[in-house]
């Protein structure tokens, strides 16, 4: 009996542990890549994760041995650029504002896609939330604290970005399965290393001393956070999968705090605070049939 007990718990708590390490490994991928934007630039950094992370997808997923059609296409080319867009932006934002407040903002895009998708009385509660999350962070009249104002509209920008990449991977997705990110992937190398190329010195960009520290945020915050969440997600129901994505802004907080000393100040905490509760209560109050995909 004991046995057993044990054994359920660890079914339970299995899947909460992978998606703790995914997050765990995102935000320590942005930390990381952070680092190396005074050496390289951000768009230079974000070019050689999705060239990397693209070899790395293309080795685990084998996404040419998939079957396409002309309906196809178009879905898969926007879902790639979104994809690019998403991390091109949210790379240039963490040039000026802190990782825990960039991740906050950018997470209001798949969370707009989750309560305009509802239209019930409950949903205006977290969109009440939402705004005064977002009234305390942005830069209105008096209320700075010090974020950049060009930072927020990138980290908001790739919000729109994570939303547009819900909206056409789960058009692109049909039929492809998981290969699907490959794909879009590849559409986004495609798309953002040469912009990434052009605004870096290719020299030092495929340096010996630069790739493996590339090599290393493509691992961290693709390859390896991808596989686990795709595990968490068949074991999970989705609204526990959900309500867990939600501490991601945290976590980014907690990461940027450890790793690149960027203190929050308390009304920053209560504005994070604010988008995480709307993301809890949104997840937690969604109806079964609300789908959403959480892909960063």
């Amino acid at each position: 009996m004991l046995s057993a007990r044990h054994s359920a718990k660890l079914q339970v708590f299995y899947p909460v542990l992978l998606l703790l390490l995914s997050m765990l490994s995102i935000q320590s991928g942005a930390s990381l890549a952070k680092s190396l934007f005074p050496v390289i630039g951000a768009p230079a950094v974000t070019a050689l994760r999705l060239l990397l992370g693209t070899l790395i997808l293309f080795f685990i997923f084998k996404p040419w041995r998939l079957k396409f059609n002309r309906e196809s296409i178009m879905p898969l080319f926007l879902y790639g650029l979104s994809l690019g867009a998403m991390n091109y932006l949210f790379y240039l934002a963490l040039e000026t504002i802190p990782l825990g407040i960039a991740v906050a903002l950018e997470f209001t895009g798949p969370l707009a896609v989750a309560m305009f998708s509802s239209r019930r009385a409950i949903d205006f509660l977290w969109i009440i939330l939402v705004i005064a999350g977002l009234g305390l962070l942005l830069p209105i009249g008096d209320n700075i604290h010090g974020l950049d104002p060009l930072g927020i509209l990138y980290a908001l920008g790739a919000g729109v970005g994570w939303a547009l990449y819900i909206v056409f991977g789960q058009r692109a997705g049909k039929g492809y399965g998981a290969a699907t990110v490959s794909i879009g992937s590849l559409v986004a190398a495609f798309i953002f290393v040469p912009i990434g190329m052009l605004q870096s010195s290719p020299d030092i960009m495929f340096s010996w001393s630069i790739l493996p520290v590339a090599l290393a945020i493509a691992i961290l915050s693709t390859a390896f956070p991808y596989t686990l969440e795709m595990i968490a997600l068949t074991r999970l129901p989705a609204k526990t999968f959900g309500t867990l994505m939600s501490l991601e802004p945290c976590m980014g907080a907690f990461i940027g705090i450890i790793f690149l000393h960027e203190h929050l100040t308390l009304i920053q905490w209560i504005a994070l605070a604010f988008i995480v509760l709307a993301s809890i209560g949104s997840t937690a109050t969604m109806k079964s049939k609300t789908k959403i995909e959480e892909v960063k």
